[in-house]
């Protein structure tokens, strides 16, 4: 059976990524001081302010507003011509998290000396044998192709591009397997002189065919480029942007389940973010050492308990030993517990800016997509 899939990116000048990336510059600046800072921050932006939200349990003492600006700054928005920059009128609302949440996640309830799961949820972890990062091919070429559009902008190589933009791949698929690229968008934001025709010979030349592989391209792939024309006004002079809307351009482009929590601006005893890492590391190892082909792993947890409620695996018929098996792995090398989390993989770190830029997955620098060799070689002695 054949079937076309399609997965878009944004980039970091896109309206809802702007947001992503203040609530996690807040994010990491108050770990950097207090590392046990709980924190729950969102974002609005639209044209000519932003504002800033949440709750925040902290010993830091940062100056919000500044942060984000910073951040702004930092993105591109650096222009009044564009509608919006750093120097937009700036408001915070940040205030102290519940005391009755707070009591959950200090002293869990299955486990007083262990911290509870700051909230109920379910969250799931995928990989599948792919791309070289073991991501799905649509998101993986989709942001490849913003990745692009960005560092063209940010070198100065194409002087006329603005910080917004999208890319969107179609994937033609025989039996889950990728067989080519059905078709490419690309919508740039760019300055108002330069003819769009030119425009389309530019970025087809520098950012197309430089970033995606040429033998999944052939003469039926369809290729649009800023269809509509004009893309003058962009960012949040053209629309609102809110911290976590794009949360399926930060996972797996829609290929995989989502459980429908956000992760920008959220401190990792949050298991919307921190359970998501933890499953991603499994899921990615699974494939991996060559137990399955392409891995699904849901968990789901209750407010104020450490351990899971359940968990389930799904290798969708590409398994090359008994699930059971590996699920037995999988208990064996894994606390999933929210300490247990953090403590293997860091998350108490200013590490989440990158994640809120560039997706929270399928970047080798992030600490839940590096293998653990010891995991790694118990599995293969399984098989």
């Amino acid at each position: 059976m054949s079937f076309l899939f399609t997965s878009e990116s944004v980039t970091k000048g896109h309206p809802d990524k702007i947001c992503d990336q203040i609530s996690d510059s807040i994010l990491d600046a108050l770990l950097s001081l207090d590392p046990l800072s709980r924190v729950a921050c969102e974002s609005t932006v639209e044209r000519g302010a932003f504002h800033i939200m949440g709750e925040v349990t902290t010993k830091a003492d940062v100056d919000y507003i500044s942060i984000a600006r910073d951040a702004i700054r930092d993105i591109g928005y650096t222009k009044s011509e564009y509608g919006f920059d750093y120097n937009a009128e700036g408001s915070c609302s940040i205030h102290t998290q519940s005391s009755d949440i707070a009591m959950g996640v200090d002293s869990s309830l299955d486990d007083s000396c262990s911290l509870g799961a700051g909230d109920q949820g379910l969250m799931f972890g995928y990989a599948k044998r792919e791309s070289k990062e073991h991501m799905p091919l649509a998101i993986s070429a989709s942001r490849i192709l913003t990745r692009k559009l960005t560092e063209k902008r940010e070198s100065g190589e194409l002087p006329f591009l603005r910080p917004d933009g999208k890319s969107q791949v179609t994937v033609e698929y025989e039996e889950r397997r990728a067989k080519r690229i059905d078709t490419i968008v690309l919508s740039a934001q760019h300055d108002e002189d330069i003819p769009i025709e030119e425009l389309r010979r530019i970025l087809l030349k520098e950012v197309i065919i430089p970033s995606l592989d040429p033998s999944l391209i052939d003469d039926r792939t369809r290729i649009f480029i800023n269809p509509t024309g004009r893309f003058v006004l962009g960012g949040p002079a053209a629309d609102t942007g809110l911290t976590g809307r794009k949360i399926i351009v930060d996972t797996y482009g829609g290929y995989a389940h989502h459980g429908g929590g956000a992760f920008s601006g959220k401190d990792a005893t949050k298991v919307d973010r921190s359970a998501s890492y933890a499953l991603r590391n499994i899921a990615k190892t699974i494939v991996e050492a060559g137990a399955a082909d392409e891995v699904e792993l849901q968990v789901a947890y209750a407010i104020g308990v450490s351990q899971p409620v359940s968990l389930s695996l799904s290798t969708f018929d590409s398994h090359h030993m008994p699930i059971g098996k590996i699920e037995n792995w999988i208990r064996e090398c894994y606390d999933l517990t929210p300490g247990g989390i953090i403590e293997r993989f860091g998350l108490r770190r200013p590490i989440y800016l990158a994640t809120a830029r560039d997706g929270h997955f399928g970047n080798t620098s992030y600490p839940w997509e590096k293998i653990d060799g010891d995991a790694l070689s118990l599995l293969k002695s399984l098989m």
